[in-house]
């Protein structure tokens, strides 16, 4: 598969905390990624930069090497309480919409009832402050979906969506030829949905490709491997100063 986005040199701290120095990675057209981290080592952080929400400390370089269209779930989407659910979405896809000719005016409004109805929302004339948070997670994931984008980035899909919801979203990514970056805790989403696992460890990228069953294998072999490094080096350490205290 061709690469679609190449990552390089990309720092993130916050005070004294370094979140990841100098990471890169590439992203290839059609790869639906997982990334996983401990809370608060940088997973937002790094989809932020990725989105262009937020810049590396460091500079770096993040190429699209061809043009392609990008749309970013966010956590906690913001909206207006008093705009109607419709009214909201057609809001933030103002920017999508306006180079587009009557025919795709229209064939976007249409794909926006068709989620809206796929994700039980109705008809889109409930105000946004009279919803709950999985609707308004809804709400957000019908104006993403909807713009049909090439390059999927999203913060936790999942939070606060019902079974049904979920199992929608997930039938939707599955059929879908988008390339996916995500951050998730449902593991039983991110095995049916995404090809490869990235890990953020220790400010460092490790990529596995395949199923969590597989990411989990593969890690205990390399944390298996450096430690077994790392006791060689302290066996050698040791042995040069067994010999340094026993010659005069």
């Amino acid at each position: 598969m061709p690469s679609y986005l190449q990552i390089e040199n990309i720092s993130k701290s916050y005070g004294t905390k370094v979140l990841f120095r100098n990471i890169a990675f590439n992203v290839n057209e059609g790869d639906k990624i997982a990334l996983i981290a401990p809370n608060g080592t940088g997973k937002t952080s790094l989809m932020r930069i990725l989105a262009g929400k937020d810049k590396s400390d460091s500079g770096g370089q993040i190429r699209f090497l061809k043009q392609i269209r990008i749309a970013f779930l966010e956590q906690d989407p913001a909206f207006r309480p008093e705009l109607t659910v419709y009214d909201q979405i057609l809001s933030d896809s103002s920017e999508d919409m306006k180079d587009l000719d009557e025919d795709g005016r229209f064939a976007y409004e249409l794909r926006i009832r068709q989620l809206l109805t796929s994700f039980a929302l109705g008809d889109g004339s409930k105000r946004m402050e009279e919803l709950s948070g999985g609707e308004a997670k809804r709400v957000a994931l019908t104006r993403m979906l909807a713009t049909e984008a090439d390059f999927f980035i999203m913060d936790e899909p999942t939070n606060h969506l019902d079974t049904d919801a979920i199992e929608f979203l997930e039938g939707y990514l599955k059929k879908s030829r988008c390339t996916l970056f995500m951050v998730t805790h449902d593991r039983y989403f991110l095995d049916r949905v995404c090809n490869t696992v990235m890990e953020l460890d220790h400010g460092a990228i490790y990529i596995y490709r395949g199923d969590y069953e597989n990411y989990l294998v593969k890690r205990q072999e390399r944390i298996d491997n450096y430690n077994a490094e790392t006791e060689k080096v302290r066996n050698i350490l040791r042995r040069e100063l067994e010999w340094m205290h026993a010659t005069p």
